[in-house]
Parts: structure tokens; C-alpha cells; sequence
């Protein structure tokens, strides 16, 4: 299953360029890496991201997670991924851009069903 990460640009930079990370500062803050589904990602981006350009989606797979990756009761009494330890470049599935058009993100079409 792919779960996604929302990174400003500096920080899929800095994850481009060191080869790992210990993701944005509420991730260092919180002590793990915040991850959401695809039926997450979209509300997370309105919730903690509303009106950013410059943003990366980024794509991950569970099963190459290993057992760091803890799913956790967050908002809406949803579960919610989250990694206990440093993302690395190798985590990556694939990346893109995350556009802002009209103030909201626009993510890939069919999103959902390429997650599964």
C-alpha cells in the first residue's frame, strides 16, 4: 500500500540531497515522521498546508517500511501512519509536484486507486 508525505520544497531538497531525514519540523517535533493515506492526503493537505505553493507529494511503500511504521489514532479517530525513524531516499516510490490552483492542491488523478 503507498502512503503519502507532503513536503515543502527545502525539505524534498534536503531528502534529495542528505540521502534521509527526520522529515519537517512538526515530524522532529512529534518525534516521527507523519505519513497519511490517499483518502488522507487530500485533507491534510487544506488542513496543514492550505495556501502553500512550492509543495512535493511523495510516495512510500508500507511494506518496505519496515516496523518503525506504527498506523495511530489521529484525527477523526482515523489511523494514521507513522514512521519512527528517519525517512530515506530509498523509501521513496515516486515524488511530484503538488500545485496549487484556485487555492487548492491538485493531486494525481486516480490517486486513490493507484494507493492500493
Amino acid at each position: 500500500m503507498l502512503i503519502f508525505k507532503i513536503f515543502r520544497t527545502d525539505e524534498w531538497q534536503s531528502l534529495r540531497t542528505n540521502g534521509k531525514t527526520t522529515g519537517a519540523p512538526i515530524d522532529v517535533a512529534d518525534g516521527y515522521i507523519h505519513f497519511s493515506t490517499a483518502n488522507q492526503a487530500a485533507e491534510t493537505a487544506a488542513k496543514h498546508f492550505a495556501g502553500q505553493e512550492g509543495l512535493f507529494l511523495i510516495a512510500a511503500e508500507t511494506d518496505n517500511l519496515g516496523q518503525e511504521l506504527e498506523w495511530e489514532v489521529s484525527r477523526g479517530d482515523d489511523l494514521f501512519p507513522h514512521l519512527y525513524r528517519e525517512m530515506t531516499l530509498s523509501d521513496v516510490v515516486w515524488a511530484q509536484p503538488l500545485p496549487l490552483e484556485d487555492g487548492v492542491h491538485q493531486f494525481p488523478a486516480g490517486l486513490e486507486e493507484a494507493a492500493e
